[in-house]
């Protein structure tokens, strides 16, 4: 697999990559200045020229990766019998600058109702670097998402009678948002939530009056009361004045991007 094709496939199974570029050489070295593979924690595309000079840029992209990225940097290697080699000696006589560039996984978010709070909170998301999914059980509220502006976010939209079966086949780590027309469902959606454990984040829109009622049903539902606290409720900015939806929207956004952004956040499971 090309290094291209490496990275794309990566992309779509969310998988986090260093790309690793050669970008200058004086003298001579095993590749030409342009050369480029990918690394994850297991895997290679690539060559930049194999040696030495390959194995420390491995070593080097897997140690960001454990770090969990970090911006892109450069090594300086020279290819002759006097310079330091941990990985066998390359005695071509030139020099090499070896770019790396962490591309971490995009954060997911999953909106599940897309009403007016939720559409304009999905007009602000869709800007982010994020993959965006946005689920309603009502097929004329999903019109008017599918027809917001692209933006930087990756959307999906997606009809669901029955979002519990949604909930189940979101990636892991993804940060669940529930503003759904029936607190009915709202309750479904956050049973199913709980019954994963890897998620990023959930959190249910509403009155603390609604969460009391809520905690009380998921508790007697078999939930650990620990796991049911962990659902954030009410989300957003509670004292932001204003109780217009894009008002709100713009509260639940700029939370849920600190915490997207958060150095904890940051150090885990994408």
């Amino acid at each position: 697999m090309s290094w291209l094709d490496a990275l794309l496939t990566l992309r779509d199974r969310r998988r986090a990559a260093v790309l690793i570029t050669l970008v200058a050489r004086r003298g001579h070295a095993p590749r030409e200045a342009g050369a480029k593979m990918v690394a994850t924690a297991e895997e290679s595309f690539g060559t930049i020229g194999g040696g030495n000079l390959e194995m420390t840029a491995l070593a080097r992209a897997r140690e960001l990766l454990a770090e969990g990225g970090g911006g892109p940097e450069t090594l300086e290697l020279r290819l002759n019998e006097r310079a330091p080699a941990r990985h066998g000696r390359q005695c071509c006589g030139g020099e090499v600058t070896i770019l790396l560039e962490p591309l971490l996984v995009r954060p997911s978010v999953a909106v599940f109702g897309v009403g007016h709070i939720g559409l304009e909170l999905a007009r602000i998301l869709s800007r982010q670097e994020l993959d965006l999914l946005l689920s309603d059980s009502r097929a004329e509220q999903l019109e008017e998402a599918r027809a917001l502006d692209a933006g930087a976010a990756t959307v999906r939209v997606h009809r669901a009678v029955l979002g519990e079966a949604v909930v189940e086949e979101l990636p892991a780590g993804c940060h669940v948002l529930i503003m759904t027309h029936d607190h009915a469902e709202d309750l479904h959606l956050c049973d199913a939530a709980l019954r994963r454990t890897d998620l990023g984040s959930v959190g249910l829109i509403g009155s603390s009056a609604k969460w009391r009622r809520f905690r009380k049903h998921l508790v007697e539902g078999g939930h650990p009361p620990e796991a049911v606290d962990s659902i954030e409720c009410p989300i957003g900015i509670p004292d932001l004045p204003g109780k217009q939806p894009a008002t709100i929207a713009v509260g639940v956004a700029a939370a849920l991007l600190r915490r997207i952004h958060s150095p904890a956040a940051n150090g885990a499971t994408p």
